[in-house]
């Protein structure tokens, strides 16, 4: 199968690692990975954001592993790679940044009361078990698996790469959107552009992103020039529209035709402006907290209607 089939499917990275891609990437339609060592012990990254898709990853997870996941790794605390904790087994660790577990138990299960289509099913909060503040290294049992916090606030306050130097796969979380408008909402703009230039020092044969189809090779560093690009372009907009005495739904409105319109999540464009006036009215130094639901009335108004989630 492939991205155009419309249903999830398994990708081969490299030996003995793979990822869950499921489309059509929107929200809380996330990917997830598995990476196996010569023991047969798999350790998961992410999971997803409801019950029958957890199911799903679980019965891929266990056609290639033996025995129970022993850890999985959030990449970050947004609903659609944390949900699925609940559904892993308890002997199963969770692993995820200092702040990553702060926000999974702030937020609750906050975001099925924005995003109410989706049949949940009988979720139970996770929030991860075992934290860190820098980095760490999973010692499997043939190759080491690097996790590595950016280092400031980027799509979140706790993005976390997923890194294997020996095969040169990156699992990236929302760090990296392939088809899909990056959000800065609830991290940095200034943060994600750094984030996105450790990824290019990392220069990842294969690439596997929170949202879309995996990147390899030629198409690895323009995916993320083409990130870099977009956000340098809603830096842009939101200095004109800001000096302009614009909000940032009608910076958004005016810009609608623009060279990233044809990107999934357009509606994300608002989010980010708002984040970018923070910017420019506190500065990158001070992190300011905004919230999804606290935009997402604008975000609706851009899109023109209620936003569709296929979770």
């Amino acid at each position: 199968m492939t991205w155009s089939d419309g249903t999830p499917y398994v990708d081969e990275l490299a030996d003995g690692v793979h990822a869950y891609v499921q489309p059509d990437g929107g929200w809380m339609v996330n990917n997830c990975g598995v990476v196996v060592d010569g023991a047969g012990t798999a350790v998961l990254v992410d999971t997803t954001s409801t019950e029958r898709r957890n199911r799903a990853v679980l019965a891929e997870v266990a056609k290639v592993s033996q025995g129970a996941p022993r850890a999985v790794v959030n990449t970050h605390h947004h609903p659609d790679h944390t949900y699925g904790n609940g559904f892993l087994p308890p002997e199963t660790l969770v692993i995820g940044h200092d702040r990553c577990r702060d926000e999974v138990l702030a937020a609750g299960l906050e975001a099925t009361k924005v995003i109410t289509a989706p049949d949940y099913g009988d979720l139970s909060l996770r929030p991860p078990e075992l934290t860190f503040a820098d980095r760490m290294t999973l010692h499997l049992a043939d190759f080491p698996v690097d996790l590595v916090h950016v280092g400031q606030p980027a799509h979140t306050t706790n993005d976390v790469l997923v890194w294997l130097p020996e095969q040169r796969v990156l699992f990236t979380g929302d760090l990296a959107f392939n088809g899909g408008q990056p959000f800065v909402l609830e991290g940095s703009i200034a943060g994600f552009r750094a984030a996105i230039e450790l990824m290019q020092s990392l220069a990842p044969a294969v690439l596997a992103p929170g949202h879309g189809p995996v990147c390899r090779d030629e198409d690895v560093p323009l995916l993320l020039s083409r990130m870099d690009s977009y956000l340098a372009f809603v830096q842009e907009v939101a200095a004109t529209s800001y000096a302009a005495g614009l909000t940032p739904l009608e910076a958004a409105q005016k810009n609608r035709d623009n060279p990233y319109r044809d990107w999934a999540e357009t509606e994300r464009f608002v989010g980010n402006l708002h984040r970018a006036y923070t910017e420019l009215e506190h500065g990158t130094s001070g992190w300011r907290r905004l919230t999804v639901p606290g935009v997402w009335p604008d975000m609706v108004a851009f899109h023109g209607g209620p936003i569709a989630c296929h979770a």
